[in-house]
């Protein structure tokens, strides 16, 4: 029988992957991740700290560690967090311990961060593949804000949220992969997610 040397033909990344779901507020990161969730045994997610009140839907320990801002504060001091960022009057940011923890779990790693958040991940982890949400246009986006805040009992300054979106938007060249989540179509979404992390499982050279 004749031989091929020096040929590994184990050639496709096995290993876990560290993914990063980012994108403007309101863009339904939440509703992306919460349907990730739902398929059992493929991920590994990391929870993020936050001090803003938890939604009705929320779990804590689920969705996020919710915490006062005292707590988060001492956080900040005592080097527990991997990144951090103060958002719209809250902080928000990754305990060390939860990064650790997911990198080690030997399952593909999915972290949901904002779009501070995703660009200080990619310069700590360079492997990390970043994913931004957008929604089809800034109507629908809109739309879903104002909602949010219809349902919450919350005054929205659309002018400063414009503004931040239009700082995000220009940070694109930093990530990855941009993915449309657009009205009632999750299902799509979600998929396409899944076969990004699919192509990348595939790739020959990182």
């Amino acid at each position: 029988m004749n031989h091929i040397d020096n040929v590994n033909f184990d050639v496709l990344n096995k290993g876990a992957l560290l993914f990063v779901i980012s994108g403007p507020s309101g863009v339904g990161k939440d509703s992306v991740v919460k349907e990730l969730k739902n398929r059992p045994g493929k991920f590994h997610f990391v929870i993020t700290a936050n001090t803003r009140a938890p939604r009705p839907e929320e779990v804590e320990g689920v969705d996020y560690f919710f915490v006062s801002k005292e707590h988060f504060e001492a956080m900040i001091k005592g080097d527990e967090l991997v990144e951090w960022a103060h958002v719209y009057g809250d902080y928000k940011g990754v305990p060390k311990a939860q990064i650790e923890g997911a990198l080690a779990s030997g399952k593909d790693v999915l972290m949901r961060l904002d779009v501070q958040g995703a660009k200080k991940i990619k310069s700590l982890y360079p492997f990390a593949i970043l994913i931004f949400l957008l929604p089809t246009d800034e109507e629908e986006w809109q739309r879903r804000l104002l909602a949010r805040a219809k349902e919450q009992g919350t005054d929205l300054d659309m002018d400063i949220r414009v503004e931040k979106v239009k700082e995000e938007l220009a940070s694109l060249n930093v990530f990855d992969y941009a993915v449309v989540n657009a009205d009632n179509q999750l299902e799509q979404t979600v998929e396409a997610i899944l076969d990004i992390i699919s192509a990348e499982h595939h790739r020959l050279s990182r």
